[in-house]
């Protein structure tokens, strides 16, 4: 120690100049690491400077222990310096009021990030950004701790802050990657659990404190902060499941999912029916798998679990996208749950938003003082409806950083695939704008053409990243091409929701079967242009909230003609070309609309009407699974066969559904409440066809109405076929009849 004074060499070479020290005083030195930490003093040793507000006193220790001499506080608080004979690796000990802390020094590592990780992001390719950025618990130089990396071009200075430093940004100021905009620093002996956030200087103040766009973890809201976690270590048990998924999500293969909210599907509730809280993952997994087992559908979707501050978004206002909520338990929790769910032979899909994000504060909103995230024009950054700002997917990292956000959830968590949500208001610059409120393409059109390279370039990326996964779009319009391949100039997805034949089947089965017969295209015109994409028929949690009224309230009649139309509808949805979709609650004819604060009225699975549409449901996925011609065919008009179209005014359908290898299957809807006796239909051939499926049976809690089994075909014509069936037509009632 003091080796240099002995030369003649004053203590006073090491001390900073006076700009570099008001900069640090006022935490706004934009290079903190060459004022802190080891520095050569131009012969065998080193000078070391620690800026700690508050400490009485810094001693310098090797790495084994040994005192190597003290750090003196000059007239600057808080800047402590020291000269050492030899350069050398060292610890600090550092007396606070509370306490002692010992800790390597922050500032005697050198860069962080290799220049592959800043090349692919800064190029918006960088595919496994939450094991780059964000809050990395690693070893550096032998070293535990947590490295931070967090992309912020426009600020002037970044700290992390957190309880390990008192919430103080003068005692982790980063260090600048200059050509990519990314600020990095090691934290040596952090560990798992803390909670931390960004300090950011922006170009003329200290911005609110920041979340981490890229963390793992986050604190159970309404706390905002993000926690550093560790990475994901679980031992997975469904290479089995990964293996096969691809040919299960085919065109050809069936495709029936269970929509729900994981935090009111079922919730564990007081004396009272009062909700005490939402089941965890594991708890979830317990009770979800076997249920869906028992109802026969192929996947569950989750409406989002990507963090999110406000529960009543549902999710869709999310702001950690790499994170799953605190809300229900850790990373570990939600990878048991996709593991027992593809263990159970379920997929998982989640709701994924990279359309728009909320303007909370402690989010990506003018992340480091200027728009960064989303647009900066109010007229292309704003969305009027929600109250969030658009993501300016032209910007690479943008791209990059959501681009990353998709593959996250699909190879850290095995997930088999990604709902986008809102794809209509990405694709369209005007979407729900008045003209003179929205900003034209490059070339005066109305296409979003960066969020569409977006998209393409992310469902190319997924088929090359994760095989077999699907990606599925919420698009509301007729853009064409959605489902089709990016190679002949489509969007690249692996299907789209037909919201067309949901708002057209719902309005008609809204109408009193009166009425009916003047609405009667509205139940056949999805099949004009059904094979145009390959389609999921969606009745979504959106159709049963903001008064919409439930699925069994929408019906008209009376409580019989409310069940029976329900049990119809479910049928003529599952006889239906395209994969089927179906929220939580509108398998048992929940009453009341969906509310995401309590759980599902189980309680009426006591009332046989309840139970009967439940059994329905059941029975009308292991049909759809195990008759070839209800799913081989979906997505192309080879396997849908009119017979019946133009019935208006019996309110009658009937087709033929037709297997890959020629099998068919009929299909008759009465949409009347009038028994109809000795209706002709026309059939291709066989003697007798078999009633694989009637809505109207008693075992669903219908009347029983129908054709006691099976009925013989008779040698007259109709309907353009050879012979013809005489059938009894159930009230309000769908048949699936096979031949023999």
């Amino acid at each position: 120690m003091n080796a240099h004074k002995e030369q003649g060499m004053s203590r006073s070479w090491a001390v900073p100049h006076q700009r570099d020290i008001d900069a640090l005083v006022r935490a706004e030195h934009h290079d903190p690491f060459s004022i802190l930490g080891p520095h050569s003093d131009g012969a065998d040793g080193q000078y070391i400077r620690a800026f700690l507000p508050n400490a009485l006193s810094v001693q310098v220790l090797a790495r084994d222990g040994q005192p190597l001499g003290a750090l003196e506080q000059g007239e600057v608080p808080g800047l402590f310096i020291g000269q050492f004979d030899h350069a050398q690796p060292y610890l600090l000990k550092t007396q606070w009021a509370g306490g002692e802390q010992i800790s390597e020094d922050p500032y005697s590592f050198g860069k962080l990030l290799g220049d592959m990780d800043l090349y692919l992001f800064s190029e918006g390719n960088h595919r496994d950004l939450s094991a780059a950025f964000g809050a990395q618990v690693m070893q550096v130089d032998g070293v535990d701790g947590v490295r931070f990396a967090v992309w912020a071009p426009n600020a002037r200075r970044v700290s992390v802050v957190g309880d390990f430093n008192a919430w103080d940004g003068r005692r982790h100021p980063m260090r600048l990657r200059h050509a990519s905009g990314v600020w990095e620093i090691f934290i040596p002996r952090l560990a798992p659990g803390e909670a931390y956030k960004y300090e950011i200087l922006g170009s003329h103040e200290i911005l609110p404190l920041k979340a981490d766009p890229i963390a793992l973890a986050t604190q159970m809201p309404p706390e905002t902060a993000s926690v550093v976690a560790k990475p994901l270590q679980f031992d997975w048990q469904d290479q089995d499941w990964l293996q096969t998924r691809g040919d299960r999500h085919r065109g050809n293969a069936p495709l029936s999912i269970y929509e729900l909210h994981v935090g009111s599907w079922h919730c564990e509730t007081d004396d009272v029916g009062e909700v005490v809280r939402s089941f965890n993952w594991r708890e979830l997994a317990e009770r979800l798998v076997p249920y869906v087992q028992q109802l026969g559908f192929t996947h569950v979707e989750l409406m989002p679990i990507m963090e999110h501050p406000f529960g009543g978004s549902w999710g869709y206002q999310p702001l950690s996208q790499f994170a799953p909520s605190a809300r229900y338990g850790s990373a570990e929790d939600f990878a048991f749950f996709v593991n027992a769910c593809h263990l159970g032979g379920i997929g998982v899909i989640l709701d994924w938003v990279p359309a728009h994000f909320p303007s909370d504060t402690h989010g990506l909103a003018q992340f480091d003082g200027t728009s960064l995230y989303e647009y900066g024009n109010p007229q292309e950054g704003f969305h009027q409806d929600w109250d969030t700002l658009i993501y300016n997917l032209g910007r690479t990292e943008v791209h990059g950083f959501m681009l990353a956000s998709g593959l996250h959830w699909l190879k850290h968590f095995h997930v088999d695939g990604l709902r986008v949500d809102a794809v209509a208001s990405m694709l369209y610059r005007d979407y729900s704008r008045k003209a003179g409120e929205w900003v034209p393409n490059r070339h005066g059109g109305r296409e979003n053409l960066e969020a569409i390279d977006f998209l393409r370039h992310l469902n190319d990326v997924v088929a090359l990243e994760a095989p077999g996964a699907m990606v599925i779009a919420e698009e509301s319009t007729a853009w064409p091409g959605v489902s089709q391949p990016t190679q002949q100039g489509g969007l690249g997805f692996s299907y789209k929701w037909n919201m067309g034949w949901m708002h057209d089947t719902l309005h008609y089965i809204q109408h009193d079967p009166i009425h009916r017969a003047h609405h009667h295209n509205e139940m056949s015109f999805g099949l004009i242009y059904a094979y145009s994409e390959h389609f999921i028929l969606p009745i979504s949690h959106d159709e049963v909230v903001h008064g919409k009224h439930s699925l069994i309230d929408k019906m008209p009649g009376d409580r019989w003609q409310k069940f029976a139309n329900l049990r119809a509808y479910l049928t003529f949805m599952w006889a239906h070309p395209g994969k089927k979709l179906l929220f939580m609650g509108c398998e048992f004819g929940q009453w009341r609309e969906w509310n995401h604060d309590s759980e599902l009225d189980w309680y009426l699975l006591q009332y046989p009407e309840h139970l009967g549409v439940q059994k329905l449901v059941g029975d009308l996925n292991r049909v759809y699974r195990d008759l070839p011609a209800l799913h081989e065919q979906d997505c192309v008009p080879q396997g849908f066969q009119w017979l019946i179209g133009d019935d208006a005014h019996n309110s009658v359908f009937a087709w033929l559904r037709w297997s890959s290898s020629g099998e068919p299957l009929l299909v008759v809807a009465n949409f009347t409440p009038v028994p109809r006796e000795a209706y002709r239909i026309g059939v291709p051939f066989a003697e007798r066809w078999s009633e694989v499926l009637n809505s109207d049976a008693q075992v669903y809690a219908g009347s029983n109405f129908g054709n006691l089994g099976s009925v013989e075909t008779e040698a007259i014509p109709s309907h353009g076929q050879p012979l013809s069936l005489s059938l009894r037509l159930p009230p309000l009632g769908v048949l699936i009849l096979k031949p023999q």
